[in-house]
């Protein structure tokens, strides 16, 4: 029987997972001499290599001496728990990554908790301890500390500590050790993490706990044997969450090694193999020997707290830029996206719009970057959170909030959080000279905040959050207060026009733009909207001047991306996505109409 270990890397966004994979990938010999490997091997997907951070979880082997160790590297952002939730489930143990510096995160706490949920003892990797400001003991006492939080027993009390610079390529057992090589932290998986339970000559038990496709052959299961042996060829029982029970064989049997899947012929118990044959499979769904099925349970996804209402584009430039415009194709994208993403729900609601629901901006806004990508075009709704009734009582996400500041914005901080119903849990002093605040504030105060925090803090300010739970609903959230620059008409913005609006706020456009009626082009200086005309070109007449013309000077436009539209539109504005443009426009393009819906607005108040 071959000796399995099954690690899961769990830890906050850019604590070095993926780096810390690529040396063990490497240090483990699994790569041939000649074989040339990309930095970040792991992070496969383009949006996952541009922004630095893991989406989707994957997994790896590596053979060290007479053991197969199965890593999966998983999302550190909170929008993607779903992912981790699905993924500790497989594992025997988890190696926690936390950064010499900056301690114990958000995600860090939302990551851990599952993982102590599931009984799983951590493996504490405390990485990046080459940084200036990095101070191990005083990281160790916080991982500690939220271990006792958490609930944690003796055992997983007991933890292993290593210390590391993934970068560089070592681990070690005490700070005073050589800088070698990553030989402890393989020491440790052999002899920390437990070998799998399960037996090989039991009834057979597979769980699916990610989804790939492939053209060829269809839907692919990506799963952990629980007991028994799986063969190529033979038949098995699928049982899905429901009950439903249907027969199929297995055509393809993939098992993985390095960054490379191999097809192979039989895999026992305590493996990680892929599976293909079966059309319906999903994830949750147990694979059972057919004479005797035994499945497993189901497992718990928690519930989408955001989300978005996604059309087609019906604006004047519709069907210029992008290949897919109608919504048969918006509505197909989204249904195979549902397919593989658990997390997230997709509802058509009429008039060729959907309301797509996730875990946060992020996945969202990721989902949203993708299809661009591909060529489709669409309209987008300002995020709006999921809210519940619970006995009557109307319920909403809330969520924990983190920010590191320096100490001459912590007021600010504090007063803009403060008008948004955050309410302050702890404020710390960091050894770099930074204040960490933490609040508990509703989901709804988030939206939009990012831009601001980082103009107030000049760039420095750092912050991070996760789910916390539902909770009573919390009143009014302040907002926007900066009103829109709205173009009047449509035709091709001029630079002498822009030159003169440029004192009446920031601008979003670039002369030769297109422009249309009802368009945002800038955020005005002052509350309220107001209509513009960027294609007001200079009158000419053929008297001669005394003096030259002034030269124009232009300021840069503030660039529209597709997250800071999201954070700034409001409910009566929609961000038009195309492969080759962001644009912000006004909900009803007619200035008449979008009067009378103010007026009736605040008459309603």
């Amino acid at each position: 029987m071959q000796k399995i270990k099954n690690i899961a890397v769990i830890a906050h966004v850019d604590h070095g997972k993926t780096t810390l994979v690529d040396q063990l990938l490497q240090q483990s010999g699994t790569y041939a001499a000649h074989q040339e490997v990309q930095e970040r091997a792991m992070d496969s997907n383009a949006i996952e290599k541009e922004r630095g951070i893991t989406i989707l979880s994957k997994n790896t082997a590596i053979v060290y001496g007479d053991h197969k160790i199965n890593i999966i590297d998983t999302p550190g952002h909170a929008d993607f728990g779903g992912e981790v939730e699905r993924v500790l489930k497989m594992v025997d143990g988890v190696l926690l990554l936390v950064d010499a510096q900056e301690g114990v995160m958000p995600q860090t706490k939302f990551v851990l908790k599952k993982a102590i949920g599931f009984g799983l003892i951590p493996v504490v990797v405390i990485n990046k301890i080459d940084k200036d400001g990095s101070d191990p003991e005083r990281v160790l006492d916080e991982v500690f500390d939220l271990l006792v939080a958490l609930d944690a027993n003796e055992e997983q009390l007991e933890f292993p500590v290593l210390y590391a610079a993934a970068r560089d390529g070592y681990a070690k057992w005490e700070m005073e050790d050589e800088n070698i090589d990553m030989g402890p932290l393989f020491e440790a998986i052999l002899t920390k993490v437990p070998y799998p339970v399960g037996s090989p000559d039991a009834d057979t038990q597979v769980q699916v706990f990610t989804l790939d496709s492939d053209n060829f052959v269809g839907r692919i299961g990506i799963s952990r044997i629980f007991n028994g042996r799986v063969k190529k060829g033979d038949e098995y029982l699928l049982v899905k969450a429901s009950g439903e029970k249907s027969k199929s064989r297995i055509s393809k049997l993939i098992g993985f090694k390095g960054l490379e899947r191999i097809e192979i012929q039989e895999a026992e118990a305590g493996d990680i193999v892929a599976i293909a044959g079966f059309n319906d499979i999903d994830v949750g769904d147990s694979v059972c020997d057919k004479s005797n099925p035994v499945p497993l349970d189901p497992m718990h996804v928690e519930e989408p707290t955001l989300s978005v209402v996604m059309s087609v584009n019906n604006g004047p430039l519709a069907g210029q830029e992008g290949k897919h415009v109608t919504s048969n194709k918006i509505a197909e994208r989204l249904a195979k996206e549902m397919e593989t993403n658990i997390a997230m729900r997709m509802e058509p609601m009429g008039d060729a719009s959907f309301l797509v629901s996730g875990r946060g901006e992020l996945q969202i806004g990721i989902l949203a970057e993708n299809m661009r990508r591909e060529g489709f075009e669409f309209l987008l709704a300002r995020p709006q959170v999921v809210v519940k009734e619970e006995n009557g009582v109307k319920m909403e996400p809330f969520e924990h909030l983190v920010v590191d500041v320096p100490s001459e914005f912590q007021g600010v901080a504090i007063e803009k959080l403060g008008k948004r119903k955050a309410n302050m849990t702890s404020l710390a002093p960091m050894p770099d000279g930074t204040v960490r605040l933490e609040f508990e504030i509703p989901a709804r105060g988030l939206i939009g905040f990012r831009n601001e925090f980082l103009t107030d803090t000049k760039g420095e300010g750092i912050m991070n959050h996760s789910y916390l739970e539902y909770r009573p609903y919390s009143g009014t959230v302040e907002s926007r207060t900066a009103g829109a620059l709205v173009s009047m008409d449509d035709g091709e913005a001029v630079a002498f026009s822009i030159f003169n609006l440029q004192a009446r706020g920031i601008m979003f456009i670039n002369p030769q733009d297109k422009v249309y009626s009802g368009m945002v082009i800038g955020e005005s200086a002052r509350p309220g909207d107001l209509d513009v005309n960027p294609l007001k070109g200079k009158q000419l007449s053929n008297m001669r001047t005394s003096g030259a013309d002034e030269a124009i000077k232009l300021i840069t436009p503030r660039p529209v991306t597709l997250e800071s539209a999201m954070e700034w539109i409001e409910d009566d504005e929609l961000i038009e996505v195309t492969p080759i443009s962001i644009r912000i426009r006004k909900r009803s393009l007619d200035e008449n109409e979008r009067k009378r819906l103010a007026r009736d607005k605040k008459n309603s108040k």
